[in-house]
């Protein structure tokens, strides 16, 4: 007989820091969590860290910064980190753009 046990440990700060670069999207289409992608929301997509996340996202052009909660996978394009909502790209000043280089933290 097998048994799986799954144990949710907090994200701190620490566990998560990482640069790169970051883009957008806005679509309006169900996320890997399951809820539905708002682009007015404060939201984001990440490869591996687990949905309900939250992360500072700071743009290093601007100095800008953002709390987003992570609810999808993704970026799915090489060299990428981490996909923003466009009201979260909007806050850190990346819309025009479309891309922007980020630094993510932890929020504990």
């Amino acid at each position: 007989m097998a048994f799986a046990i799954s144990i949710t440990q907090p994200v701190g700060a620490h566990e998560v820091d990482q640069c790169g670069k970051a883009s957008w999207y806005a679509l309006h289409s169900q996320t890997a969590s399951g809820e539905m992608m708002n682009p007015a929301a404060m939201t984001a997509a990440h490869r591996s860290l687990p949905f309900g996340t939250k992360v500072k996202v700071t743009n290093e052009r601007t100095g800008k910064s953002v709390v987003v909660r992570i609810n999808d996978r993704g970026p799915f394009i090489k060299g990428r980190i981490i996909d923003l909502s466009k009201a979260a790209a909007g806050h850190i000043g990346m819309v025009k753009s479309g891309h922007a280089p980020v630094c993510i933290a932890g929020v504990a």
